[in-house]
């Protein structure tokens, strides 16, 4: 089929009878039904929105780390083993993926002297934001629980320690 637009004519598109093809045919047929952004289905993973919500809720300011404690320690342990993969940006984030809406989880570590209630409300927006921005998603709900405080004398993890 070949598409000519409305009110044009010339001599290869006339009829029989002198008139536009254009205007004998008043909807234009498309093989497949539909746009063809919109034929088929796309299934997002959870690990797809954990790792977006992820490194989202790290961008905001307060926050120091994400997981608790002891999955910080193994995922230290994770990350000094040779070939291992490197940081895991889903570590102290679940994701319950549906077709159109997205609920997460989230465990963080706040810093010392920064308004948790801020850090939260903050964390919240960016990772909403985000997810809906990227994957199209209702995010339907983002609880955050905050597993410790960062002092600021405390020394950084070590990880693995050696014992001799």
């Amino acid at each position: 089929m070949i598409w000519i637009p409305r009110g044009e004519t010339t001599e290869q598109n006339r009829g029989t009878e002198g008139e536009a093809l254009s205007t004998r045919k008043s909807q234009v047929t498309r093989r497949g039904g539909g746009e063809p952004g919109a034929r088929g289905r796309t299934t997002i993973a959870d690990g797809v929105v954990e790792k977006i919500a992820g490194m989202a809720a790290r961008d905001v300011d307060g926050v120091h780390a994400m997981g608790s404690g002891l999955s910080r320690t193994f995922g230290a342990v994770r990350d000094r083993v040779p070939g291992g993969t490197t940081k895991s940006v889903t570590r102290g984030v679940k994701a319950e993926v549906g077709e159109v809406q997205a609920a997460l989880d989230l465990e963080i570590v706040v810093e010392y002297g920064a308004s948790i209630a801020g850090v939260a409300r903050d964390v919240r927006e960016n990772v909403i934001t985000a997810v809906e921005r990227m994957t199209g998603l209702e995010v339907v709900e983002v609880n955050i629980a905050v597993s410790d405080v960062k002092l600021p004398e405390e020394e950084e993890e070590e990880g693995i320690r050696t014992i001799i």
